[in-house]
């Protein structure tokens, strides 16, 4: 039995249920999970196939950097990740991972099938998409150990990891009691909403045999994510009679409502613990510099790991914006007509987190530490693990990099380090975790 089937005894009716179970089942672990998780880990390390499918990873590095630097470019823009889907779903195939499909949202999925009866799986994703719009120029540049280009780091280079675990735990031999599900996910970024993830959770055909959750970034690995930052977005649009800047000069103007309301967001104070933060992203509107608006708009991203933070903080926007409404409709005529305002949610991402005494939890950290790094605590952040998170499903987010080997994420010189050992080293590390997951034999 693998350590997380210990924890999974009740069978799966719903996504709720199985959180349920494992709710349940967690008392009886919670005192020796850390050292249950220490002794998992270490057999998984001491182990000949571990050693074996770590020295394929090693051999094959290059091979590796090459594979990634392929799928970085393959464009995969906010909504239009198709061309590496299909890419990522052959490459799946060839690696031999079975019932490979693209399901209805568009996750490339694949199953490397355990030894147990356990009709459940062990998720291990990575996302397909990149902040970046269509067009964005996504050549690899190389300077020596270090790869430049946009989403080279975040994620792309994660899912050319999945492909080399799979080939170095067939390489190896290695066998696992749970079936593992790779996914390529889509939507993670930005206005994507996770509607990759969440689509697997509550739509797919496997929602209702998820046990874990693995989502691997582009972070280091001498650390992992633990809490979902949750987070609300709105497109705001203000809306007015509109004028000639000149002949209607005194009308209400959607601009000045929309100024308004980002002075009166800007002074707004929040809490730093938890904490809360706010920006406005995008403004858009208008059509001459001689005419009054009829209308504009701002984008408005609001975060917090907590989640009634995150509704007080949702709470102070919507009044801040009929607030300036009022106040513009006050200051000026309105004989043409009055400002409105129509808010819009265009991103809802939950909050939620698992808590230490979790096993997975634990292996993570053990792993962390059996690699010889320091562990300064896991981190918080946002993105695909905040859907099992909220529905108290076992996730953590994996790194798989060195320390220090990534940066400018989400900018158009982002980079990756690729030196080796210290890249073999971090991909070791998460292999490791998912590894005694899944209950290697």
């Amino acid at each position: 039995m693998s350590f997380l089937q210990r924890i999974s005894i009740l069978p799966s009716l719903s996504v709720l249920t199985a959180a349920v179970a494992v709710s349940l089942a967690l008392p009886a672990f919670a005192e020796d999970a850390a050292t249950q998780a220490t002794a998992q880990i270490q057999k998984v390390r001491d182990s000949a196939s571990y050693k074996a499918a770590v020295e394929h990873i090693d051999k094959n590095y290059e091979p590796y950097v090459a594979e990634g630097i392929k799928l970085v470019e393959i464009p995969a823009p906010p909504f239009k990740e198709e061309a590496r889907g299909k890419a990522y779903a052959e490459l799946f195939k060839s690696v031999g991972l079975a019932e490979v499909e693209i399901d209805e949202e568009g996750n490339v999925l694949g199953l490397r099938r355990g030894t147990g009866t356990d009709d459940r799986v062990v998720v291990v994703s990575a996302h397909l998409d990149t902040v970046f719009p269509e067009g964005t120029d996504v050549t690899v540049r190389r300077d020596g150990t270090r790869l430049n280009a946009p989403g080279v780091s975040d994620d792309t280079f994660s899912l050319a990891a999945l492909l080399s675990y799979i080939r170095a735990m067939d390489a190896a031999g290695i066998k696992h009691k749970d079936t593992i599900l790779f996914v390529g996910t889509v939507g993670e970024e930005g206005l994507g909403d996770l509607r990759g993830v969440r689509h697997l959770f509550t739509e797919g055909k496997y929602k209702d045999r998820i046990k874990a959750f693995f989502s691997m970034e582009g972070g280091s690995a001498d650390s992992f994510t633990n809490q979902g930052v949750g987070s609300k977005r709105y497109r705001i649009a203000f809306k007015g009679p509109g004028g000639h800047s000149f002949g209607a000069f005194g009308l209400v103007n959607p601009s000045y409502a929309l100024a308004e309301a980002i002075s009166l967001l800007a002074r707004t104070e929040v809490p730093t613990d938890p904490k809360v933060t706010y920006n406005v992203g995008v403004l858009k509107g208008g059509t001459s510099v001689n005419s009054i608006p009829i209308e504009v708009s701002m984008e408005v991203d609001m975060r917090s790991g907590d989640a009634a933070e995150l509704t007080k903080m949702e709470k102070r926007l919507l009044d801040i914006i009929q607030q300036a409404v009022d106040t513009e409709n006050f200051a000026r005529s309105t004989k043409e007509g009055k400002i409105t305002v129509e808010a819009t949610v265009i991103g809802d991402r939950p909050a939620g987190t698992i808590a230490e005494t979790e096993p997975l939890f634990q292996l993570a950290k053990a792993s962390i530490l059996a690699a010889g790094y320091e562990f300064d605590g896991p981190r918080e952040g946002s993105n695909d693990s905040n859907i099992p998170w909220s529905l108290g499903i076992p996730a953590v987010t994996l790194g798989k990099n060195g320390p220090d080997k990534n940066g400018r994420s989400h900018s158009l010189d982002e980079w990756l380090d690729i030196e080796k050992e210290p890249m073999v080293k971090g991909m070791a590390t998460s292999l490791a975790t998912i590894l005694a997951a899944a209950g290697m034999e």
